[in-house]
């Protein structure tokens, strides 16, 4: 064998790893990362105009989103807190993939600055870390 005809066989050997890597790749990906997203937006679904600034016993109103991204159906609690108040408590079942938005209003019965809403999601069974945590501040006049 010449030096021409052994490169022309370790091209050829090159190609067809390549190409049997490629269809291993196609016929078994590698699994995405898990995770649920978890949101909230403004009254007009959009992440702004949040009511951050209220007077008293005036009404706010969000958006809570979550979406399942875990590769499989998950249960969730939302929880949402004023002050260790708990405003809102729900339990959330969600397919692979499924989105739920929750329309929450709620009133601000005491005035003071920076008071905050936390709204806790967690992922069943697990009740006592939040799996994801957001806040809001309010300042009521």
């Amino acid at each position: 064998m010449n030096l021409d005809q052994k490169l022309s066989f370790i091209i050829i050997v090159a190609i067809i790893i390549a190409c049997v890597s490629v269809v291993y790749l196609i016929i078994s990906p590698i699994p995405g990362e898990r995770f649920t997203e978890f949101y909230i937006l403004g009254p007009e679904g959009k992440a702004g105009n949040y009511p951050t600034n209220l007077t008293t016993e005036e009404s706010g109103e969000l958006i809570i989103g979550i979406v399942n991204h875990e590769k499989t159906p998950s249960s969730y609690q939302v929880v949402v807190k004023l002050n260790d108040t708990i405003l809102k408590n729900e339990t959330i079942n969600l397919k692979n993939d499924e989105k739920k938005e929750i329309k929450f209003n709620f009133q601000m019965n005491q005035s003071g600055n920076e008071q905050k809403l936390e709204f806790l999601l967690y992922k069943l069974p697990n009740t006592l870390n939040p799996y994801r945590q957001l806040d809001l501040v309010v300042n009521v006049t």
